[in-house]
């Protein structure tokens, strides 16, 4: 009985606004934060489901039927399922080299023994010191790209009911039809590696698992009033740019932003976390076809990091020695409390 009831909810799809899911996520920001409103990229990785298509894809998950739905799911839902996960290489320009290798050493601080990546197989450093970055300077700027970044959130009402625990990885990958030892199988296993791993001392973390769970958690730590802050564009990825303007945005060491870091998911997943003593930095970087307005954050508190942390083999040195600084990459989101 499961196919026909799906196929009389998406027949009748057409009756729905297609902004239905974006002005949902619009009306929850406003309830919580208010003015000013969400990037436009953001609020467009709102679900595009209806509200009926969640209601049949409920049914699905609860028959446990839904990976004989996968195809529809994914296409409605704009998902990166493992049939169209390969999507994401045509979204660039074709003179971009391969993207870098996912590694989620990038966003743990902890319980670290990774061999480093080399410079070239990043593209650039990916974790610099602040007196690296100077107007009329250079930098090798790493692979900004998001792994797989065209898909949206799941409504927070269907990204419950999706398992998301080491636990369940054969059921999750089982209802996105993932094939053992694939790209995505890594992903899945990574993500959930990082989201379940304790947080270092003095920090604060969650997985965001829809735009509701976002939202919730950045209030949560900064309260209502918050600027939003992200990298414009993936220019400068794999090239050494040249250092235009340097503008301190947010240096408030007491009251810590909010980063949250996109992850290679099915759906759009968030590791979002607070770290002690941040400052924030708008750089204009000049890369071969434009400039990119880049989003820098730097840490001045590393005393609890790994000493095996990526960033102490790039840079030398250890943890509470040097202030460590990265690029937010595309997708990357990071909150401020907004001053005044």
């Amino acid at each position: 009985m499961a196919q026909p009831i799906l196929l009389l909810g998406l027949l009748i799809v057409a009756y729905f606004s297609g902004s239905q899911a974006e002005n949902a996520f619009l009306q929850y920001w406003e309830e919580k934060i208010g003015f000013p409103q969400p990037p436009h990229w953001l609020a467009a990785k709102a679900s595009p489901l209806s509200l009926h298509q969640v209601a049949v894809f409920m049914k699905l998950i609860k028959k446990n039927e839904l990976a004989y739905h996968l195809h529809s799911f994914c296409r409605h839902a704009n998902i990166a399922c493992s049939t169209n996960a390969l999507v994401k290489k045509a979204m660039y320009n074709i003179t971009f080299p391969p993207l870098a290798r996912w590694n989620p050493a990038k966003v743990k601080y902890d319980d670290l023994d990774e061999k480093p990546l080399s410079i070239s197989s990043q593209g650039g450093l990916p974790y610099f010191r602040e007196s690296m970055v100077k107007e009329g300077g250079f930098i090798a700027v790493p692979d900004l790209r998001d792994t797989i970044s065209f898909k949206s959130f799941l409504p927070r009402s269907l990204a419950s009911k999706i398992p998301f625990s080491s636990t369940q990885i054969k059921e999750l990958k089982k209802i996105f039809g993932v094939i053992d030892e694939s790209n995505m199988d890594e992903y899945i296993q990574d993500t959930i590696k990082v989201c379940e791993q304790s947080p270092i001392q003095g920090e604060q973390c969650t997985c965001a698992i829809s735009a509701e769970d976002l939202i919730d958690f950045v209030v949560e730590k900064l309260g209502h009033h918050v600027l939003v802050w992200s990298t414009e564009s993936v220019e400068g990825s794999y090239e050494n740019v040249t250092i235009e303007t340097v503008k301190l945005i947010y240096g408030n060491l007491s009251e810590p932003p909010v980063l949250c870091h996109s992850q290679p998911f099915p759906f759009q997943v968030y590791y979002c976390h607070v770290l002690p003593k941040v400052k924030v930095f708008a750089v204009d970087i000049h890369a071969q076809k434009k400039v990119n307005h880049a989003i820098m954050a730097c840490h001045y508190d590393t005393s609890t990091w790994n000493p095996n942390h990526l960033a102490f083999k790039f840079l030398g040195f250890g943890p509470g020695l040097i202030e460590v600084c990265h690029w937010i990459n595309e997708n990357g989101v990071l909150w401020t409390k907004m001053i005044g």
